[in-house]
């Protein structure tokens, strides 16, 4: 079949240079029109059902409105768990699904629940909304604006008017939240005491304000031939036209609404949130984009469309795009992958170079890096997959590999045509002839080298959750472009070399080897002949070397992913629940100061509370202020201690710092914004904080251990009002119309809508803010009785004040409070032993409460395992493959000692680097396997040639076949180690981060096997066949 291929490459020579170059063509169309994303997709397909219920208290919501929709998703198909979260006025259920559930189906489950919920909610709470499909690497852009003499009510009303449907009408924007700023609305503000005096009740204000504002139709009338249509035309925005609504005569004369209230437009009450830009007020757009959409793309269309506003914008609105834009670090993470790739490339040809020393063997082995890596764009684009840091990451780490195949081929036929050339004129073979016989004779280590480096790649395809989605694209790439580079070596290198190594050189121009690989033969040779006379000492320092990797190995700590460097911090402030707005806004103000103040950071933005129908619900004691900076002198380690710093001066607030995509996935890793999440499970919110006090005090003194706060699950101040209900029925005033009172008097009753210019704004009847600001002003508010007089509202209820619960938090229809940590200097997995090991010795919890430990170490430990067993799966497949190439169980044995060799330099990388055991390090020890037994392979197949056809003896065999196969071996070992230099030395820009430790460990692996593979084979090939070299080097016939 191999063979098959090989001669219709040589017979079709120009069809194959054809094929060549149209692949090379349109994968390079391809590649540029591929959308290109940090991340490949990690969204876990999660639906988020969001409910407003005005007014409402956080346990009443939890009760009324989060317990049915819970009760409700909580059987569906598929789910994997429940997360809600209730605050006051706000309910938001996460419904989180299999990993591989389609997210169209999800939400279709999650829809045909909630229709059955919508009748057993109470009639003032909005209807369940599922939040916008949107990925957790979704919010792409953060829009500041601000004004200098615009007021922060316009300025809102352009944010939610203009730019909002603006930018939603861009394809591909999933949401666009506006924060910040006053939203206007029309107010009718009672006066009690007016009412009093022109005898107005309650009940003819709201009959006459209900639906004032809406235009009646008055059908058609026909006239001279003509269709008119009759409005009544009764919706207005002037204000003056409104107050002067009738509500009642008064012995002959009309009361008005002027009378006794005050018509006018003001700010919406309650504010749920503030935003500010460097310190000054602002409000801030978010835009959230929709899955498997192109993000550098999109944030273009998007800033092009706010160029275009601008010029309609009053000159004095400041719009800024710089406070959070993902498309930034995309671009620096690919184009940092990208500089690796092209100067692992480079390497690649200085090694061939030097080794081939002509300039037409270098350009025929360097051919098929373009081809191999455009196929492999090619199989992305059409597996619907995007150019990411992973996707590109597998084609740097493979990119050494790639040549491989060819350098093996090349090197072959260069050899083959030098003994030919070599040959009397007449017993010369044609070259094409020379040329497959040589292709011939490495077709199968060729093939079978890139099987075993396939097959141990596959344990990647057995990862489940984000690793999986992470980390599959790599593998990809990978699997795809190594393939690809066989097929070329089978068919255009044995083309080309045809062409190119086939010309008759004149005589003096017979083709000389290069002065590299000459020196190195000399001394090899020398080297390995020594090796061979002291076996012993060769293998006894080799094993100790192994059992001292073996041992640093279980030194190492463990770590999920590599911490990202995304050029921003995110840092969540809360206070204590309770406190205004205002009081969290000044807190606020301050950390933006000390922020501001460090070199580094250039500018600052921040949310406080939350924007409505918004599923980072935030209670107004939580800010969240993002902070893009630059480092210039200092590292990013550096830079974080001076945060950590000059944020520990604000008195009264829980500090966390993460950064916005690192944040993102541990919010849907863990429900929690932290990469350590302790969740303490009970019933009685107060005893819960309590116990979890208690914890973080155990717990805090853990080495590495940063960031440690328990969830501000305190009680909040509240005003009661509750009826004296046999003073009701003596006064005849029913519970109906008693609750009626309470709302519209305290919280206000939006009544109508009023139309400005197409936009909307409510209309709303409430008291006036003087009679209603304090505990003594609301005891002197007048209720009606049944006969229409005023009664204080003092006489039929008491008004006291009480405690009563900020948030409720479940998961999984139980309540928790979680207490969250961040490591830092230390890896997780020995910060979360410890932490475990405290609870377990200091807390005694009460029955009906218990502890669950969630976030990266979980999904450490699960893939850490599948890895581990897959791995060995895919060793005994290698073993296989390795023994129908050789039918002999021993030297497919030897081969497998490559793997221990190549632990060694692996596990030594990491020791001296990060000394941490990462998932993708993981990954770097299973593909170093695969690549380390290509060596042994190309050795062991070579000395069985020479003594099979040549008949030579088991030591000239060694000898010989060592020297002849030191060129490939060391080219192709060190084109795919130094390729990876770039990868291993540039850890830290951002990026590179997860290819990095893989890059380390395969770079240390590759130099230890190569360099003790070349000694220890050979030695033990010889030991194997020690019988028959006794009877004096007798040629071996098996």
């Amino acid at each position: 079949m191999l063979n098959k291929i090989i001669r219709f490459s040589l017979q079709n020579r120009l069809l194959v240079l054809v094929a060549s170059v149209l692949l090379l063509i349109g994968g390079t169309y391809t590649a540029f029109h591929t959308e290109v994303d940090v991340f490949p997709d990690l969204n876990a397909p999660t639906v988020v059902v969001m409910t407003e219920a005005n007014g409402m208290a956080a346990e009443e919501v939890e009760q009324l409105v989060t317990f049915p929709i819970e009760t409700a998703v909580n059987g569906a198909t598929h789910v994997r768990r429940v997360r809600s979260s209730s605050t006051t006025g706000f309910s938001v259920v996460w419904v989180e699904f299999d990993w591989d559930t389609d997210i169209y189906l999800a939400r279709q489950i999650v829809s045909e629940k909630l229709a059955t919920v919508g009748e057993d909610l109470p009639d003032n709470v909005g209807n369940p909304t599922l939040g916008p499909q949107s990925s957790i690497l979704g919010e792409l852009l953060i829009v500041g604006l601000t004004a200098d003499s615009t007021s922060m009510l316009d300025l809102r009303t352009l944010a939610d008017w203009t730019i909002r449907p603006r930018l939603l009408s861009t394809g591909g924007v999933a949401q666009v939240a506006v924060l910040g700023g006053d939203i206007k609305e029309y107010q009718v503000l009672l006066h009690p005491e007016r009412m009093k005096h022109y005898g107005v009740t309650l009940g003819e204000v709201m009959e006459v304000t209900r639906n004032m504002n809406q235009n009646t139709n008055g059908g058609v009338i026909y006239e001279y031939g003509n269709e008119y249509i009759v409005r009544g035309v009764l919706s207005t925005n002037d204000v003056r036209e409104m107050s002067r609504a009738v509500i009642k005569r008064v012995n002959g004369v009309p009361v008005v609404l002027e009378d006794i209230a005050d018509v006018k437009i003001g700010a919406q009450q309650p504010r749920l949130g503030l935003a500010s830009e460097k310190g000054k007020p602002a409000v801030l757009v978010t835009v959230t984009k929709q899955p498997n959409t192109g993000t550098i793309e999109l944030t273009e269309r998007l800033e092009a469309a706010l160029k275009d506003l601008q010029k309609n914008l009053p000159p004095d609105v400041h719009v800024s795009t710089d406070i959070f834009r993902q498309s930034r670090f995309i671009e620096s993470s690919i184009s940092n992958v990208q500089t690796s790739l092209y100067e692992g490339a480079l390497f690649v040809v200085i090694v061939l170079f030097l080794f081939l020393a002509n300039t037409r063997t270098t350009l025929i082995s360097l051919v098929t890096l373009p081809l191999s890596l455009v196929v492999a764009i090619l199989v992305l684009h059409y597996m619907g997959l995007s150019i990411n840091t992973m996707s590109l990451g597998g084609m740097a780490i493979a990119i050494g590999s790639l040549v491989d195949d060819a350098i093996v081929d090349v090197e072959n036929v260069w050899k083959h045509l030098r003994e030919n050339r070599l040959l009397p004129e007449g017993s010369r073979k044609p070259v094409r002839e020379v040329v497959f016989n040589a292709s011939r004779e490495v077709r199968m280590p060729i093939l079978n080298s890139t099987l075993i480096i396939v097959v141990s790649f596959v344990p990647l395809f057995f990862l489940s959750g984000m690793e999986g989605r992470m980390l599959v694209p790599l593998g990809i790439a990978f699997i795809v472009s190594l393939f690809a580079s066989t097929v070329v070596a089978l068919t255009l290198t044995p083309v080309l070399c045809s062409y190119l190594l086939g010309r008759n050189y004149r005589k003096e121009g017979l083709p000389k080897e290069a002065f590299v690989a000459v020196w190195l033969k000399k001394h090899y040779e020398k080297a390995l002949v020594w090796a061979l006379s002291h076996k012993r000492w060769v293998l006894g320092s080799t094993f100790t070397l192994f059992v001292v990797a073996v041992g640093c190995f279980f030194t190492l700590g463990h770590s999920f992913l590599p911490s990202f460097n995304e050029g921003s911090f995110t840092i969540n402030i809360s206070s204590l629940p309770g406190i205004s707005l205002e009081e969290s806004d000044k807190i606020g103000r301050q950390a933006e100061e000390l922020l501001l103040s460090i070199p580094e950071i250039q500018t600052v933005a921040r949310k406080t509370g939350r924007a409505e129908l918004d599923e980072h619900a935030l209670g107004v004691n939580v800010s969240e202020i993002e902070a893009p900076f630059e480092l210039k002198d200092r590292s990013h380690a550096e830079v974080l201690a001076e945060v950590r710093r000059k944020l520990s001066v604000l008195t009264g607030a829980n500090i966390e710092i993460g950064q916005p995509i690192s944040h993102r996935i541990d919010a849907m890793l863990s429900g929690t914004q932290a990469s350590i999440a302790i969740k303490l499970f009970g019933d009685d919110l107060n005893r819960m904080f309590t116990i979890g006090n208690q914890i973080k005090d155990a717990i805090a003194d853990v080495e590495g251990i940063a960031d440690l706060n328990v969830e501000q699950q305190i009680e909040r101040p509240e005003l009661k009002i509750v009826p004296k209900r046999e003073m009701l029925a003596k006064y005849g005033i029913s519970l109906p119309q008693f609750n009626e009172f309470v709302q519209v008097n305290m919280a206000g009753e939006v009544v109508s809508q009023v139309y400005e210019q197409g936009k909307a704004f409510n209309l709303v009847v409430r008291s006036s803010e003087d009679n209603r600001g304090s505990m003594d002003r609301i005891k002197d508010l007048m209720i009606d009785d049944a006969e229409g007089n005023k009664v204080p509202l003092l006489n039929v209820a008491d008004v006291v004040s009480a405690m009563g619960p900020n948030t409720v938090n479940r998961e999984n229809v139980k309540r928790k409070i979680v207490i969250s940590a961040n490591t830092s200097g230390r890896d997780l997995r020995s910060v979360v032993n410890d932490i475990q090991e405290r609870v377990d010795r200091k807390i005694q919890l009460p029955e009906g409460y218990h502890v669950e430990y969630g976030g990266q170490f979980e999904s450490e430990q699960a893939a850490s395992n599948t890895l581990l067993l897959t791995s060995l799966m895919s060793i005994v497949v290698i073993f296989l493959l390795l023994y129908m190439q050789f039918h002999h169980v021993a030297q497919s044995g030897v081969i497998l000692l490559n793997l221990p060799l190549a632990l060694i330099g692996g596990v030594f990388a990491l020791l001296l680097t990060s000394g941490e055991v990462s998932i993708p390090a993981i990954i770097g020890f299973i593909s170093l396997f695969g690549i380390a037994t290509r060596n042994g392979m190309l050795l062991i197949s070579h000395y069985n040639l020479l003594r099979e056809e040549q008949g030579m003896g088991v030591r000239q065999s060694i000898v010989q076949g060592s020297l002849d196969r030191l060129n490939p071996i060391l080219m192709t070992a060190l084109s795919s180690a130094l390729a990876l230099i770039p990868l291993a030395l540039r850890g830290d820009l951002p990026g590179n981060e997860i290819q990095s430790p893989m890059a380390k460990v395969i770079l240390g692996g590759l130099l230890t096997s190569t360099f003790l593979n070349a000694f220890v084979i050979p030695i033990v090939y010889e030991w194997m066949h020690r019988k028959e070299i006794t009877d004096n080097e007798l040629p071996n016939k098996e």
